[in-house]
């Protein structure tokens, strides 16, 4: 076990994310489905399992492959996935009480959430802060090494401001509901001016350094995830701001919740094209599974979530539609994801080391035309 674990990366978290996104998402659909809330509190169990097994499998990894810890810390193409555990522990939370408090009850599904919560919102604030300022002084990242992936850290505080408002009804009336919900606001903030600041050098890279190399092109995904997460934020914060915070602030999340969403909305469909694209292209050249189709699963959720509080908050059946088709790619991309993930993880092709390239072309040997040998 303790040698299985030895290149089990932070990304490997990616796969509670999309879990719990896929149990979260299903239960507010419009289309309301006999058993639908059974299934997505079964799916919301099977997060949290991979949740635990997976908290005790990278604890075993710090205890015995330190060097390989540090090394993952110090490569700027891992450490941004550091971010994805502060986003499986809120998740996973969320969940709880969206999904597991029909299983768990209330009460125990309000403690679990408070304390994933808190763990999320920790890590992710830690690393939000810390992975860039690594990849700045340590990692000496280049900009044509730019990829969505970096966006992982930058995103984790967005998911706890989309999160943190499902707490807030379970606080004392008054100063603990309204600090609760501000400082989500503030993590709202946070992570939109972090994420466009960086979201321009991922976009540079795509439009002016060619495709992604074929295992990472399914991360373009990932650009969906504060597109989704912030509309579904904004959303969440218009549902319990009334009797929280005083008008005419109350009012202006409600008004805040449609004219960023749509926009944001509109925006994130555009991605998705691009990235879908993007990602046809790779498959007919050859991209084969590897554990970044895990980023099919989370982003899209997101805009499954988002799609639902713009459909909330407007009325319009046109959202309600969209968040159904979307919901429907998620199902399909999480069965797949999860399918080659446990078929590489039964065979051990995805626990093995990465392949040493070798150190020269080997020798061979070629006829040429006039006949001799070389």
């Amino acid at each position: 076990m303790v040698t299985a674990v030895r290149h089990l990366g932070p990304n490997w978290y990616a796969s509670v994310m999309g879990t719990a996104i896929v149990a979260t998402a299903g239960t507010a659909l419009p289309v309301h489905l006999p058993g639908l809330r059974t299934i997505c509190a079964a799916v919301w169990l099977l997060s949290l399992a991979l949740l635990l097994t997976l908290l005790c499998a990278r604890a075993l990894h710090w205890r015995h492959h330190r060097d390989q810890a540090r090394a993952h810390l110090l490569d700027p193409a891992v450490a941004p996935f550091y971010g994805c555990l502060a986003m499986a522990l809120l998740a996973v939370g969320g969940g709880a009480l969206t999904v597991g408090r029909y299983w768990m009850g209330t009460t125990a599904a309000v403690a679990l959430d408070a304390v994933l919560f808190t763990a999320g919102t920790a890590v992710g604030l830690a690393a939000a802060i810390t992975v860039p300022y690594l990849m700045a002084v340590r990692q000496k990242a280049d900009l044509r090494q730019a990829t969505p992936v970096w966006l992982l850290p930058l995103v984790a505080p967005m998911v706890s401001a989309a999160l943190g408002p499902l707490l807030v009804p379970h606080l004392p009336a008054g100063q603990p509901r309204e600090t609760l919900l501000l400082a989500c606001f503030a993590m709202f903030g946070l992570s939109l001016l972090a994420t466009l600041a960086m979201l321009p050098l991922v976009f540079a890279r795509v439009v002016t350094g060619g495709p992604l190399p074929l295992a990472l092109t399914p991360t373009l995904f990932l650009v969906l995830g504060p597109l989704g997460q912030s509309t579904t934020a904004v959303g969440k914060f218009a549902d319990v701001a009334p009797g929280v915070v005083a008008a005419p602030y109350s009012q202006g999340f409600g008004v805040l919740a449609v004219l960023y969403g749509v926009p944001v909305m509109g925006f994130a469909l555009l991605w998705l094209g691009l990235a879908t694209a993007h990602v046809v292209r790779a498959r007919r050249h050859g991209m084969r599974f590897a554990m970044t189709w895990w980023a099919f699963t989370f982003p899209v959720g997101t805009c499954v979530t988002g799609a639902e509080a713009l459909a909330r908050h407007t009325g319009l059946v046109a959202y309600d539609w969209l968040a159904t088709g979307l919901f429907v790619a998620l199902v399909a991309a999480w069965a797949t994801a999860a399918l080659h993930t446990a078929r590489g993880v039964v065979s051990g092709v995805l626990l093995a080391g990465p392949r040493p390239a070798p150190v020269a072309p080997l020798p061979v040997r070629v006829r040429t035309t006039s006949g001799a040998v070389r």
